[in-house]
């Protein structure tokens, strides 16, 4: 009898564990991605591209991090998300010192991490996905002085220390050297907030004589439609725009004139591949998680995926408000 009950309490063990086992199957998987600034339209397509793949692969998908530019916010939601033990987590880097350690601890611990839109290059995440954004930056860069010609004083709205931001200003500063009478005058910090870009602009705007702001350039999505609005409400005309991101206000910034150009990213894409990319890692992992596959010559991974982007003027700008309002 004793012998009977020992053999039957096995099988139940064995059964728990077989159950449990099943609950690693592909219908269990869940997979972080997280962002600094979830509030802006672009991250809000970023995590429709990482949705829409997540039902495609039947997984479970979770977008988190603060809903205003925070990085310290964000290194709480990438904690939470290691804590939770997940598939993979997709990563958009706001700043590398606040992030890298906890980045190295999750692929320390198991957890494939790629990085999406803005990197880090130290740690020790499989490759990058998303713009280039040097090139990027050379690109508006050129538009810049097919505009202003010879000459002109440049302001630059940025969010400082954020790699993907600092790329495209060594791209613009790249362009310009190219022309050396079209100087960057200022530097300013949004901190990735509208109404601050807001602030700023209207401070530039009145500037006259040598001071005089020719043209104003927005390397975040967030001071696009601020500096177009400022310029709006001082009836000012005779000053150029560049923008960044697809984002509503900044399209009718450009249809209506007041910026001449945005340069435009693929964030539903970054979302998307990243899932697709998170999901083949964890199904078929490589022997070694923390091997830095960057200087490997065998590498199964790339260092970097280029997701494009568009320059968007008054040419196209039609194509996207269609495109936006059939995605709504």
């Amino acid at each position: 009898m004793k012998t009977m009950k020992r053999i039957a309490l096995a099988m139940l063990a064995l059964g728990v564990a077989f159950s449990s086992g099943c609950n690693t199957d592909s219908n269990k998987d869940v997979f972080y991605m997280i962002a600094a600034n979830l509030s802006l339209p672009y991250w809000q397509t970023a995590a429709s591209g990482f949705n829409k793949a997540a039902a495609q692969y039947k997984v479970t998908a979770k977008v988190v991090g603060p809903q205003s530019y925070d990085p310290v916010g964000e290194l709480d939601a990438l904690q939470k998300a290691v804590g939770a033990k997940p598939a993979g987590i997709l990563i958009s880097v706001a700043d590398v010192a606040t992030l890298q350690r906890e980045i190295d601890r999750a692929v320390q611990e198991g957890i494939p991490v790629i990085t999406m839109d803005s990197d880090a290059v130290i740690s020790r995440r499989l490759y990058f996905i998303g713009t280039n954004n040097a090139e990027a930056g050379r690109l508006g860069g050129s538009r810049l002085i097919e505009n202003l010609g010879e000459k002109g004083n440049v302001a630059i709205f940025t969010i400082p220390g954020q790699p993907n931001l600092e790329e495209r200003l060594r791209g613009f500063k790249q362009s310009l050297s190219l022309q050396p009478g079209i100087k960057i005058v200022d530097i300013e910090d949004t901190k990735g907030d509208a109404r601050v870009a807001f602030d700023k602009a209207q401070q530039l705007v009145g500037l006259t004589g040598p001071k005089k702001i020719d043209a104003f350039v927005c390397l975040e999505a967030t001071s696009g439609k601020p500096v177009s609005d400022v310029l709006k409400r001082a009836n000012v005309h005779d000053r150029e725009v560049i923008a960044w991101d697809a984002d509503q206000g900044t399209l009718d910034g450009i249809k209506d004139g007041t910026i001449d150009a945005t340069i435009a990213q693929k964030p539903y894409t970054m979302g998307y591949f990243g899932l697709k990319m998170l999901y083949e890692v964890f199904h078929a992992p490589p022997p070694q998680l923390t091997k830095d596959f960057k200087g490997d010559f065998f590498s199964p991974y790339p260092v970097f995926v280029d997701t494009g982007t568009t320059l968007v003027d008054r040419s196209n700008v039609d194509l996207y408000l269609s495109d936006a309002a059939g995605n709504k």
